[in-house]
This record gives C-alpha cells, sequence and structure tokens, in this order.
C-alpha cells in the first residue's frame, strides 16, 4: 500500500511539472524564458512521472518480467534526462545564432 502512495505521489508531481512547465510556456515574454520554462518544467516532469510509472509496476510483484519492464522505463527516464536539455540547449542556441531578441522591460515614464 504504502508503494502504490509513493507511485502515486510521484506521477501526481510529476503531472504538477509537467502543468507548470505549459504555464511558462504559455505566459512567459520571450523566446528564451519559454525555452528554460519548457527545459526544467518536462525534464523534471517525465522523470517523477516515469519513475512513479516504475515503481508502481515493481508493485505488481517481483517477477523477472516486472524487474525488466522497470528497468526499461528507468532506462527511458535516463534517455530523457540526457536528450531533453540537449534538445533545449540547440534550440536556444539556434535562436540565439537567429538573432533572437531577449525581453526587455519598458521603462514607465512617471
Amino acid at each position: 500500500m504504502i508503494v502504490i502512495t509513493i507511485a502515486v505521489a510521484l506521477i501526481v508531481a510529476g503531472t504538477f511539472f509537467f502543468v507548470t512547465a505549459t504555464l511558462g510556456l504559455l505566459r512567459f515574454p520571450d523566446f528564451y524564458t519559454r525555452m528554460h520554462a519548457a527545459g526544467k518544467g518536462d525534464t523534471l516532469g517525465a522523470l517523477l512521472s516515469l519513475a512513479g510509472l516504475a515503481l508502481y509496476n515493481l508493485n505488481n510483484g517481483f517477477s523477472v518480467e516486472a524487474i525488466l519492464i522497470s528497468m526499461k522505463i528507468l532506462i527511458i527516464a535516463l534517455f530523457i534526462f540526457i536528450a531533453n536539455p540537449t534538445a533545449t540547449h540547440a534550440i536556444t542556441k539556434a535562436g540565439l545564432v537567429c538573432s533572437v531578441k531577449p525581453w526587455e522591460k519598458k521603462e514607465s515614464s512617471k
């Protein structure tokens, strides 16, 4: 029972970070801050969700199949941990090369 609770907590936390990353994409003012929100939030959300799924899968029993499936899920999480920040960096670097200007706050006249 405690394993299911931890798995559900990890999946809910991952979903929370996915939602906040989506809000960051919609609300942040420029390309660079949006890419930051996407890179950080999606990576953490995927890692937490996949860790919860691997733990939930182990709850069904410690058979060889369950262990192998959980290991495959964790290998996918490792791939996302490496690939997602790398892709975000490459896209941001492309924006910098294409002279995408960062957002600047306008001074209000008083």
